[in-house]
């Protein structure tokens, strides 16, 4: 990496909060399309889409647009004032999902938008208690956190009480120890058991990804979810689904649970929803809606249906559809999945290819009967990567071994992945010579 992106790195944290970790030894400048650059103009194709939020490519030219005619409307009201835009997202938004989820709020962050999911659950079921899976992510804000159960947790006193986890169905590393490489729920069962035995009989809501991203880009499979929604009504549990990086194309379909036969009792959107810009979305059902008006819910922020980035999300689905994205997510992420998997057939360290559509897990082991993760390969092959020319993002946590999280915009290119793949395959050769 350029020394003068080095020295700038060791400015800035004289003066910012390290909130991730280090960071990255690169200073971006500006960003179009699969790229993100310098000032010096070194380019970097984006294989993580930002933070998984720029679907459609950086700075799309609808997007641009938008901003250079912001000036003439609108960009923040008092929260109880409503605009064009909110009100025409909020219908369009409506239109595009099954008729019982027909209820918007808009926010700008996943965090913001689960919890808000979260307070309905508890206010409309009287319950307290949340289920989520292990190793997930929803949140930074108290109530999302809780039920987050990745590698945040600790240091930081007790979650709200209530908090339940289940495994995730980690087909690689089956989390009881039972499957050899094809989840038959067992871990769901136990997993709701296990709940049931620590319940005060409150229960209020189960939360969950369609690919569990942050615990390592694990896919609930539709035979898997169909049991999950079965064993949510027995109990009376109200789905949440969160859909934050799955949603607008993603992994093939505007809506990620489209391609099961439920509805849940709520559908959380964020990352793609405002393509890079934050905007957030909860949708709920008229009865849930109604039923929490009447009980005096209440959820007012700064920047709850704020005009400016309403317009956004409005330009998010012209554009998803006028380039046919969902269709090109499929078709490319089924390529990138099979350049993987070659890369896979050569490296003896790539112990797992999977996902759907162009959100993919590579997870980095360090021997392949014995499943051991390498974290440190997988930093040093990330690392490597960046000074080649590509981003990449990898998980590393105690248990989830070493996992790329595959997510490059749904409008990059077949040439733009065979750059990315090489990069790849580069940097794993580079760094276990």
């Amino acid at each position: 990496m350029q020394s003068s992106n080095l020295k700038e790195v060791e400015d800035a944290q004289k003066t910012l909060i390290r909130y991730c970790g280090e960071f990255s030894n690169f200073i971006a400048e500006k960003a179009f399309g699969s790229y993100i650059y310098d000032k010096e103009g070194h380019a970097i194709l984006d294989f993580t889409s930002g933070q998984m939020c720029s679907v459609f490519g950086h700075n799309h030219p609808k997007f641009i647009e938008i901003l250079e005619k912001s000036g003439d409307r609108a960009i923040h009201l008092l929260s109880s004032i409503l605009s064009p835009s909110v009100i025409n997202l909020s219908k369009r938004l409506a239109s595009e999902l099954p008729d019982s989820l027909s209820k918007c709020i808009f926010l700008n962050t996943g965090s913001e938008s689960n919890e808000v999911a979260i307070r309905m659950a508890k206010l409309v079921t009287g319950g307290f208690e949340v289920i989520g899976f292990s190793g997930s992510w929803h949140g930074m804000t108290a109530g999302a956190q809780s039920c987050t159960y990745s590698k945040t947790r600790k240091g930081y006193g007790p979650a709200i009480p209530g908090s339940l986890m289940i495994p995730a169905p980690y087909e690689y590393r089956c989390p009881i120890a039972h499957c050899k490489g094809s989840c038959d729920h067992t871990c769901l069962e136990v997993g709701m058991k296990m709940c049931d035995q620590q319940s005060t009989g409150a229960y209020a809501a189960l939360i969950a990804e369609p690919l569990l991203s942050a615990a390592g880009m694990i896919e609930l499979k539709p035979d898997y979810i169909k049991r999950l929604k079965a064993l949510c009504d027995e109990r009376g549990l109200l789905l949440i689904f969160d859909e934050a990086q799955t949603a607008l194309g993603r992994l093939g379909k505007t809506f990620a649970f489209q391609q099961y036969d439920i509805v849940p009792d709520f559908l959380t959107l964020s990352k793609t929803l405002g393509g890079g810009l934050p905007l957030a979305a909860m949708v709920t059902t008229k009865e849930i809606e109604e039923a929490c008006h009447k009980k005096g819910f209440i959820y007012v922020t700064s920047h709850v249906s704020d005009p400016f980035c309403a317009t956004f999300g409005l330009a998010a689905f012209e554009i998803l559809y006028e380039e046919k994205l969902a269709q090109k997510a499929l078709e490319l992420g089924k390529y990138l999945k099979e350049q993987l998997i070659k890369l896979q057939e050569e490296h003896e360290c790539i112990g797992d290819v999977r996902g759907k559509g162009l959100l993919l897990g590579v997870e980095i082991v360090k021997n392949r009967e014995t499943k051991i993760p390498d974290d440190t390969l997988g930093q040093n092959i990330c690392n490597r990567c960046l000074e080649l020319g590509l981003n990449m993002n990898i998980v590393r946590m105690k248990g989830y071994g070493s996992i790329f999280r595959i997510a490059p915009p749904l409008t990059i290119s077949k040439k733009e992945i065979d750059l990315g793949v090489t990069i790849l395959n580069q940097a794993i050769r580079d760094c276990i010579k």
